[in-house]
């Protein structure tokens, strides 16, 4: 691949005048932006200084690869810079930095840009070729050099290491969080490193274009230590039993010999991992409602500690009150009349007012970063404030992350020299100000909605209990865990509220059955149908138990996972019975979780541990008599 494509003789700078990191920065990004290649100076400075706050970009040895993808950038670009005097870039080795190459990289970069600025990298680990560019006297001298080093390059193109069976067999994963620079650094460095060791090593690449040079499982067998040189994550369960060394990229690319002979070691720890967990990161939403869904639950996952601690300290502050007793003529103090109930419910109250403000925080916060997170809490605190309630935060939330979008996007005009305030005045200020009116208008139609809502709730009875009991609780057996099952455990949540302080909520208390139902199953079918599971699985039936009664639903996935035509109809039709008797018999839990820990908050708590048993033995004996037979 032929980076001199990639050079820029526009973009050079021989004699680089900064003498900072901060200034070399500016004096660079500004370059890029006077020949073309950005178009906006901002956002590609944003980019470049998110990297640096990850780790420096100075490698050390004199050298600086400062970099960033983003949608301002025209076209794949590298700056070379010199710096003749060096100057203080915050490197890994302490020293003054003389060269930079400043990589620009487009969103969409193809795959000849990013083997192009992969080959870039491993040009700079020749100590030879670094001291000859720290000596250039002209811009075509520089455009020389790499051709000449390219030549040269081609010609010993050939494995770093040769195979020796009597050698010892090591495999590495590198990976830098924006997979341009320092994964393939990192990559031809423990090459030669293992070569000079006499090492055997192979070493996957995770970077911009994709993981190259997989692993296989046979290499992963036979490896006897595995390096993991990354800044960000890679998939890992698959290395369970190995010793494992996790390391920074930029010690793959610094202190290669030093990881090798740690990763073969005493010292190397053995890495042990559930392999039902994939560590790796998730794929970005491809769609419209994945976006939404991941917007929503970031704010979700967050908001739902506050809601368990806070809930249950509220429903313990009741439970103390009734316990205690309380005359008639003060029931509407119920919940904080004693001393001790009113500690309680303090707290409680505390955790819970934080409920609507981080939920519309943070999914503004993963729309629109940093800036959307204040803009959002304030979205969720006058949705709390003017009644809109778990609705009202919930469209505060996407309103104030996009609408902080666009005050970014207006002050992303501004002169580089007022960058500095836009994140600490201009965006805040800003974001809330424009959120806050917003709010006004959005408050109107969600609190008669949430109005309405409530009313329904509380007044429901009889058949419209019993479907919409039966619809949650069915819900949480569809995926276990999964996008259907959080929606109704949301849903039920948000009902909790308000109804708290009326003894409780019948949906909360038919989601929490629903939920609790398919691990109990489990436990049914592996006892009655025992012919019809392995000894593993019957093992695995006794856990589900304390799964169940604990409410983790997730217990049950192995079985699901494993044979869903059978099992996930099962576990559906038992929950929805559970949920449906639980709405009929109109049962109110005061507390968001907990399962059988907190029996005691339910209004009839022997009666709601036989609707969940009955449940589980439904859906434990369709799923067992569906069950083939097997071998034990």
């Amino acid at each position: 691949m032929d980076v001199t494509k990639l050079l820029n003789q526009d973009c050079m700078i021989l004699d680089l005048k900064a003498t900072n990191k901060a200034d070399a920065i500016d004096e660079m990004v500004q370059r890029l932006y006077e020949a073309g290649v950005i178009q906006d100076v901002a956002s590609f400075k944003e980019g470049i200084l998110k990297r640096e706050a990850q780790s420096s970009t100075g490698l050390g040895d004199g050298i600086a690869i400062p970099h960033a993808k983003c949608a301002s950038v025209k076209q794949a670009t590298v700056l070379f810079a010199r710096s003749k005097q060096g100057l203080d870039y915050e490197a890994l080795d302490g020293q003054n930095t003389h060269l930079f190459f400043m990589i620009a990289a487009p969103e969409g970069a193809n795959n000849e840009h990013l083997q192009a600025l992969s080959a870039l990298s491993q040009l700079l680990m020749n100590p030879s070729f670094v001291g000859k560019l720290k000596e250039v006297t002209s811009k075509e001298q520089v455009i020389e050099l790499f051709k000449e080093e390219q030549k040269e390059e081609e010609k010993q193109n050939q494995p770093a290491v040769e195979e020796n069976n009597d050698a010892p067999f090591i495999v590495a994963v590198t990976a830098c969080p924006t997979g341009i620079a320092h994964t393939y650094m990192a990559e031809k460095a423990l090459y030669q490193a293992a070569k000079d060791l006499n090492v055997n090593i192979k070493v996957e690449t995770n970077g911009s274009d994709g993981a190259k040079n997989v692993l296989t499982s046979d290499e992963i067998a036979k490896a006897q230590a595995v390096i993991i040189a990354a800044d960000k994550k890679v998939e890992t369960a698959r290395f369970a039993g190995k010793r494992v060394l996790f390391r920074p990229v930029a010690d793959g690319v610094r202190k290669p010999e030093v990881l090798i002979d740690e990763a073969l070691s005493d010292r190397c720890p053995i890495y042990e991992a559930d392999q039902s967990v994939a560590t790796e990161e998730k794929a970005q939403p491809t769609s419209v409602w994945q976006t939404i869904y991941k917007h929503l639950m970031n704010g979700v996952s967050t908001m739902l500690p506050f809601i368990i601690g806070g809930g249950i300290m509220i429903a313990l502050a009741f439970l103390i009150d009734q316990t205690m007793g309380v005359p008639k003529d003060h029931l509407a103090q119920l919940g904080s009349y004693h001393p001790a109930a009113a500690m309680f419910k303090q707290i409680g109250d505390a955790a819970f007012g934080f409920m609507l403000p981080v939920l519309a925080g943070f999914i503004a916060s993963s729309i629109a970063d940093r800036p959307g997170l204040v803009a959002g809490f304030v979205a969720g605190a006058l949705a709390n404030a003017g009644g809109a309630g778990f609705l009202g935060a919930l469209v505060g939330g996407f309103a104030a992350g996009y609408l902080v979008l666009g005050v970014k996007k207006v002050f992303s005009y501004l002169p580089n020299a007022l960058a500095g305030i836009r994140s600490v005045l201009l965006y805040p200020l800003f974001g809330v100000m424009v959120t806050g009116f917003a709010m006004l208008l959005i408050n109107i139609p969600m609190k008669a909605i949430n109005d309405a809502l409530n009313g329904f709730l509380n007044g429901m009875s009889g058949t419209s209990a019993v479907l919409l009991g039966a619809l949650l609780a069915g819900m949480m057996a569809v995926d276990l865990g999964g996008p259907v099952n959080k929606a109704a455990y949301v849903f039920a949540t948000g009902t909790l509220a308000a109804s708290v302080a009326s003894g409780g909520s019948v949906m909360m208390a038919a989601t929490m059955a629903g939920g609790m139902v398919p691990p109990l199953a489990i436990f049914v079918a592996t006892t009655l149908f025992r012919n019809k599971f392995t000894k593993e699985e019957r093992d695995a039936g006794l856990s589900n138990i304390v799964m169940g009664l604990s409410f983790v639903t997730e217990g049950a996935i192995p079985f699901a996972a494993a044979d869903p035509l059978r099992a996930i109809p099962s576990f559906i039709i038992g929950s929805a019975v559970t949920g449906g008797l639980v709405g009929l018999m109109n049962i109110k839990l005061m507390a968001p979780h907990g399962g059988i820990f907190v029996i005691m908050l339910v209004s009839h708590p022997f009666l709601y541990l036989g609707l969940i048993a009955l449940g589980a033995v439904i859906s434990g004996v369709i799923l067992g008599l569906l069950k083939k037979k097997q071998n034990a």
